[in-house]
């Protein structure tokens, strides 16, 4: 069997790591369902005047989010320098992506009441990403039968850091924009702007890969 290098086991962490996301993500909501997590409201964090706060519960789910986007561009790098990248690399890499943002848009747009946050991921904008990525992810699978590589684009690139910018500011509960956008409209926040950058990004790349590679399905 074949060793798997570095980059790789770092992949495999990440995933790990999004598991680890997803079963904290069940066990809250199981939590905030029977009013569990009530206690957790002592341990938010005041920022201003108006009480957006920040829950120490949140502040700990980004710090991990944090951590496991920087092995995102962690074993992307070590596989380029080293000359490693692998097909169980490239293979496992979008799983781990998809798991971890995917899992993160879709906890930041439920409705934790106990854990103070007032603002959330727009769902029907999850829904929508999700939606994009099954497409492209469908097209990718028919376009590899076909042993067509397909190098990443700037916008996909772009789709991803500003998912990540989106998520970190939604995980903060607005902050720092919070101090002055407070009282501004519902889905009007800046946090929610963030949101439908994001989502302007994913379906645009979204719409580039299908352009770029329907004609290998005929």
């Amino acid at each position: 069997m074949k060793k798997i290098n570095l980059p790789t086991k770092i992949t495999i962490a990440r995933i790990a790591l999004a598991a680890l996301l997803i079963l904290t993500i069940v066990v809250l909501y199981i939590c905030d369902e029977f009013n569990v997590l009530s206690i957790a409201q002592s341990g938010n964090i005041l920022l201003s005047e108006n009480g957006a706060t920040i829950n120490w519960i949140m502040l700990i789910l980004m710090f991990i989010f944090l951590f496991a986007s920087f092995t995102d561009f962690l074993d992307g790098y070590l596989a380029r320098k080293n000359n490693e990248v692998t097909d169980l690399g490239k293979f496992l890499d979008p799983i781990a992506d998809k798991m971890l943002i995917n899992s993160m848009m879709l906890f930041l747009s439920l409705n934790f009441v106990s854990l103070g946050a007032n603002q959330k991921f727009p769902f029907f904008l999850v829904i929508i990403m999700i939606v994009r990525d099954l497409v492209v992810d469908g097209l990718r699978f028919m376009v590899a039968k076909k042993n067509v590589v397909v190098a990443a684009n700037i916008y996909g690139k772009l789709k991803t850091v500003t998912q990540m910018v989106a998520i970190v500011v939604v995980f903060l509960n607005g902050f720092p924009f919070s101090y002055f956008d407070y009282n501004w409209p519902t889905y009007l926040h800046i946090s929610d702007w963030l949101c439908y950058i994001a989502t302007f990004f994913s379906v645009l790349s979204g719409v580039i890969y299908v352009k770029e590679n329907i004609k290998y399905l005929f």
